[in-house]
């Protein structure tokens, strides 16, 4: 397969910028929410024949590159909503904000916009680019994995319970599809084949180094421990525990844990249910050697925690909150550096273990001689 479809995938991603401005403007020529539903249908249908054209001498065989391109178009589309939303542009999707999607005006809505249109974006053209020369993509595609999941989870059950629950509309069917969609790649990247084995040497040594000898994983240990004390402490929080450590640390430091959009609840609930049982895990993973599913799980939750911190911190600074419920000035440094080390330690915990697995794999027996 040549280059030429990765390079398609990009133009026509691309072509999400001209499109916007096009049918933002029949719909508000119409005033109508059937122009909507019409510009939508004819966006999806422009998108098919395009990608039919592009790829008609060269098809790629993976399903996945398809469903790739599709949300390459709908990233750069996330990206407009976030811009506009914070008026850097004007025109593109005006309608859409206005009159169809009130979670997507959230603050926690807000950001996702931001980390569809660059985060996941990015994603999109590395796996796109494994596909078109061959090359796995089954790490990068864990990673996204993690993120998607925790992104809707939170969203989903967000929508549900927050205040504009009772504005559930059609758009949420097309989201569930999407939903529905994106689990089926979740699947399919789980069943690729795993690489790292094949690289690792000296596989007999490396279970045989104690944890002293270890530093790097003694430190991770260490942070483990305090790690799993926050996500239950925040989930606390969210259940209206009424302990005054509870209470001070949410005036003090994130009463954005109590806005009634009900995601940074959720959120918080999914972290201690998830990231809770997930570092006693790797506490275990870490002490015991042959633990071979340390470097996926690692990929899933750093992917996840990545998504999930960049939103909660975005959504507590944005002027998008409520002033009451944001971060209070006096304490914006102290909530930055524990949030901030929440989220990047486990990107350092996961980047080890995909890079050095072998304390991780387990010794491949000698074949009997006959």
């Amino acid at each position: 397969m040549s280059a030429s479809a990765g390079t398609g995938v990009f133009v026509l991603s691309l072509s999400s910028i001209p499109s916007c401005y096009l049918f933002n403007s029949l719909i508000y020529s119409n005033n109508s929410s059937d122009a909507f539903v019409f510009a939508g249908c004819a966006a999806v249908l422009i998108l098919a024949i395009s990608a039919r054209f592009m790829f008609k001498k060269k098809a790629p065989a993976d399903p996945l590159f398809y469903v790739y391109a599709v949300y390459a178009f709908l990233s750069v589309v996330n990206l407009i909503i976030g811009l506009e939303q914070d008026n850097i542009i004007y025109g593109f999707v005006t309608f859409y904000l206005k009159e169809a999607d009130p979670h997507i005006n959230t603050a926690h809505g807000h950001m996702i916009s931001y980390w569809d249109g660059w985060v996941h974006y990015l994603m999109y053209l590395l796996m796109i680019a494994a596909i078109t020369w061959g090359d796995s993509y089954r790490t990068i595609g864990l990673y996204w994995v993690g993120s998607f999941l925790m992104r809707a989870i939170v969203y989903i059950l967000g929508n549900a319970v927050g205040k504009y629950g009772s504005q559930v509309g059609p758009l949420f069917l097309l989201h569930m599809l999407y939903i529905s969609v994106s689990v089926w790649a979740c699947f399919r990247i789980f069943s690729q084949p795993s690489t790292q084995d094949a690289q690792v040497t000296n596989i007999q040594e490396a279970p045989r180094r104690s944890l002293l000898r270890r530093p790097l994983d003694l430190l991770f240990i260490i942070y483990l421990i305090p790690a799993f004390g926050f996500c239950v402490l925040r989930g606390l929080v969210a259940l209206d525990c009424s302990s005054k450590c509870c209470q001070d640390y949410t005036q003090l430091y994130e009463p954005y844990l109590k806005d009634p959009s009900a995601y940074p609840k959720v959120q918080m609930l999914v972290n201690m249910l998830y990231s809770g049982p997930y570092y006693i895990i790797t506490l275990y993973g870490l002490l015991v050697p042959g633990c071979e599913w340390m470097p996926d799980l690692t990929l899933v939750h750093s992917g996840a925690l990545a998504q999930a911190q960049f939103s909660h911190i975005g959504a507590s600074l944005h002027t998008r909150t409520p002033f009451s419920y944001r971060v209070p000035a006096d304490s914006q440094l102290v909530f930055l550096l524990i949030n901030v080390l929440y989220a990047l330690v486990p990107q350092a915990l996961c980047y080890r273990c995909c890079t050095r697995p072998a304390f991780f794999l387990r010794p491949t027996p000698e074949k009997k001689r006959d």
